[in-house]
């Protein structure tokens, strides 16, 4: 039985290969389906919907266009993706997108073969599709390769050194640069849509590539000349001076919504045989779906949420959000000290630092999708006399790594970094699980190390940063509610290096840091059920450890168990350093440190990672009767 034309063209299209038996015409419907179908999934998982949303029309030109996954499409970031795995053969599973066990929020390698390039941090697409374009041109291939580049990629540095090195090889490379908050061009209509295809036609590539060979008989100076008026002539028209001074042969803008506008182009740039292409599309984040155009920076990502309404579910805890305890807390400091000024690298809502622009606008410095300058420039004024806190998280502060070190550490700066997103995170997946800030900060000379075990002593942290104006600190907590403890009025500075005790006990001793607080109280209640007499304590600090307390815990108990949401070299690494040098290692203490394990934790509930990890409280129970050389199983049928 044939199909009627009342069957959506969606449901004909399972890879992008069933695209080439639809016609030019149709595929407008098809984008209407696309994102009809990507809200609706959404509106079911959570997740990134503007950014999606406005590449629906770019989404269907490319796979229409291009001969995918042969021809290598490079989102980025990848949460611009969602049509682009719907249209590559995981629609059936579209609605187990970042879900445990489902699909990725991001493009990756493991998932799909239309996944050539895994993106989940910005602005690493073109450096990936320079590799893969001299790659394929040493083994001799004929693919495309294209990397789409957007929501804000474009203001990190690491993009502008590939191009830079793009345009010098001249390898054939096709950039589509996403414009979707006209921050580079003007409103764009027939006339640029016209220059555009004239542009990247192959009558005008021709006659250029015949006028280059033509001034390049000339003296050097005089071609160049020649060449750089040329190319400034067509920048003034078409705006893309920059991209042509950095090798790049500019075309657009053009409308990305308008397919009559995007194939002829596309078309055109497939065809042409010359270098380096950068094709700009202008689009709107959260096109098509009214409460997404109309509040882009809360439809840019999204939980769960009502399609009719564009209402999004509400949380069912009543703890405050870590994230906006730090904004408060920041900005009640900020009150009393007008040195304090908070950084942000393009995460003003994720960091709470949207919070204190509120109050404090000419005091907040969002510096763009730029880790690397962020740290840099808190550094400067911290030489200043200023008190900079970069608000980063977890995991794109490894973006600005050297700059920590070099910038910062060496020179003692008093930086206060603010981390985000430490531990699991949950939906987002491993790319942004903060695992190896306390390893990979905790390494570094004159550094302070704190993490916060609840909202609390967030509070307290937030206030003992603003007291340390010697040496750099970092402070770590993170995504979601907090346990629900008795909020303080006003933030007091901790003792520098001075952990607490929560519960004393005889034979095991938790040494947590971090808010794996809350369920190492939930396994010494277990523990005590099954008669071991437990200590729980918490660090506060990692670096400086307070040595008091560890040594105190190493002689008073037969166990010592550190628990850390982080990696392998981190605190428990610091304890087991500590406890060597004083020769507490030598006298039967049976010393356990638990850390996130060596493997990438998909995503999933943060509860559900947490339990994989063995970082729950069943998990600490087992690995004190593991230290114990008990047999967890028998110990429990004991009890009942």
């Amino acid at each position: 039985m044939s199909e009627t034309s009342t069957t959506p063209l969606l449901d004909r299209v399972r890879l992008p290969s069933d695209l080439k038996n639809l016609s030019a015409d149709q595929l407008k419907q098809l984008a209407d389906e696309l994102r009809t179908e990507t809200i609706s999934a959404v509106a079911k998982t959570g997740g990134h919907l503007g950014a999606g949303l406005g590449v629906v029309e770019l989404t269907v030109a490319l796979h229409y266009v291009f001969d995918t996954p042969d021809d290598r499409l490079i989102w980025d970031v990848g949460h611009q993706a969602y049509p682009h795995k719907i249209l590559t053969g995981r629609r059936d599973r579209i609605r187990t997108l970042r879900q445990g066990g489902g699909l990725s929020g991001f493009t990756k390698r493991a998932e799909s073969e239309y996944d050539p390039f895994g993106a989940a941090h910005s602005s690493t697409s073109i450096s990936a599709g320079l590799g893969m374009a001299v790659a394929r041109d040493l083994a001799g291939k004929k693919n495309h390769v294209i990397a789409v580049i957007g929501d804000g990629s474009m203001s990190a540095g690491m993009a502008y050194e590939a191009m830079n090195n793009a345009g010098a090889r001249n390898e054939r490379l096709i950039v589509i640069l996403n414009d979707n908050d006209m921050s580079i061009a003007p409103p764009v209509g027939a006339m640029s849509a016209y220059l555009a295809r004239l542009g990247s036609g192959h009558t005008y590539l021709k006659l250029r590539d015949v006028g280059k060979q033509l001034t390049h008989h000339l003296p050097k100076a005089i071609d160049r000349a020649i060449t750089r008026a040329i190319e400034h002539a067509r920048g003034y028209v078409t705006g893309g001076t920059l991209f042509e001074e950095l090798g790049f042969y500019y075309v657009g803008p053009i409308d990305g919504h308008n397919l009559d506008h995007l194939l002829p182009v596309l078309r055109n740039v497939r065809d042409a045989e010359i270098g380096p292409i950068l094709v700009h599309v202008v689009t709107q984040k959260g096109k098509g779906y009214a409460p997404a155009e109309n509040s882009a920076d809360k439809y840019h990502g999204v939980v769960k949420f009502d399609v009719a309404t564009g209402a999004q579910a509400k949380s069912k805890g009543g703890a405050p959000q870590y994230t906006k305890v730090f904004g408060e807390s920041l900005i009640k400091e900020a009150r009393k000290d007008d040195k304090i000024v908070a950084i942000t690298a393009a995460m003003p809502s994720g960091t709470g630092v949207d919070l204190f622009e509120k109050e404090f606008p000419k005091r907040t410095f969002d510096v763009g999708i730029a880790e690397q300058h962020a740290v840099t420039f808190a550094a400067g004024m911290a030489t200043e006399g200023f008190k900079p806190f970069a608000a980063i998280y977890s995991t794109f502060l490894q973006r600005g790594y050297d700059q920590v070190v070099h910038d910062v550490a060496i020179q003692r700066l008093p930086v206060r970094f603010a981390l985000d997103r430490a531990g699991l995170v949950g939906a987002d997946g491993p790319t942004h699980a903060g695992s190896f800030d306390i390893a990979y900060l905790g390494c570094l000379p004159g550094f302070v190390l704190m993490a916060a075990a609840d909202e609390a002593e967030l509070v307290h942290m937030v206030a003992t940063q603003v007291a340390i104006d010697d040496r750099p600190s970092a402070l770590r907590y993170p995504r979601g509610e907090g346990v629900g403890v008795p909020m303080p009025e006003d933030g007091q500075p901790l003792e520098i290096g001075k952990g607490r005790v929560l519960t004393e006990g005889s034979k095991i001793a938790l040494f947590s840091y971090g808010t794996r607080l809350a369920e190492c109280l939930k396994a010494a209640t277990e523990l005590k059920a099954h008669g071991l007499s437990t200590t729980v304590a918490d660090a506060r600090f990692a670096k400086p450890l307070d040595l008091d307390l560890l040594l105190r815990l190493a002689r008073e108990h037969e166990v010592l168990i550190t628990i850390e949401e982080g990696s392998v070299g981190g605190f428990g690494s610091f304890v087991l350093q500590a406890l060597a040098e004083h020769g507490l290692l030598e006298n039967g203490l049976r010393v356990r440190s638990m850390v996130l394990p060596d493997i990438f934790i998909d995503q999933d509930t943060p509860a559900a990672m947490y339990a994989k990890a063995g970082l729950d409280a069943k998990g600490i129970v087992v690995k004190a009767f593991e230290a114990l050389g008990k047999d967890v199983a028998a110990e429990t049928v004991k009890l009942a």
